[in-house]
């Protein structure tokens, strides 16, 4: 597989809105085995390791929430949490030093307006998703997801969904 901007650009539309169709098991076999999703801390916060994060869970991680949020006897999830991602048009980053199109690596940004509601109460996040694409047995898949909020260290009530 080679895949063009257009396949990539798809990608990011068609992942967000299977996060808004809850469609999470499909969401999660986007990922790479040795796949991450990352939501910064701090601004320009270069290392997940070495500093803390709002999110940086591995495969497993996502794998619990996933599994948690289908959960019958899950409590803070009555009535469910609903999603609406707005994206910007989303951006192939040639010149991202981790793109590689010939090796199948691929960057892809895209800014986006989140919401999150459960109940009476919708929260709004605003930031930008950076996709680290691999091409691997014939498909795209997710090696790294950031998550970048815009007020990234501000204090925050509990995030329940995927951005």
């Amino acid at each position: 597989m080679s895949a063009s901007d257009r396949d990539l650009i798809d990608f990011v539309y068609a992942e967000a809105r299977m996060l808004d169709e809850q469609r999470f098991e499909e969401w999660l076999d986007l990922f790479t085995d040795d796949g991450y999703y990352w939501m910064p801390l701090a601004h320009g916060q270069t290392d997940p390791r070495l500093h803390a994060s709002l999110m940086y869970e591995d495969k497993l991680l996502l794998r619990v929430r996933v599994e948690r949020l289908a959960g019958q006897r899950t409590f803070s999830q009555q009535p469910r949490s609903r999603s609406h991602h707005l994206l910007q048009a989303p951006t192939v980053e040639t010149g991202h030093p981790e793109a590689a199109p010939a090796e199948g690596r691929h960057v892809v940004r895209a800014a986006f307006h989140y919401v999150e509601t459960r109940g009476d109460s919708q929260t709004l996040y605003a930031g930008w998703a950076t996709h680290h694409l691999v091409e691997q047995d014939g498909r795209l898949r997710i090696r790294l997801k950031r998550v970048d909020l815009v007020n990234c260290d501000a204090a925050f009530g509990n995030i329940q969904l995927f951005m």
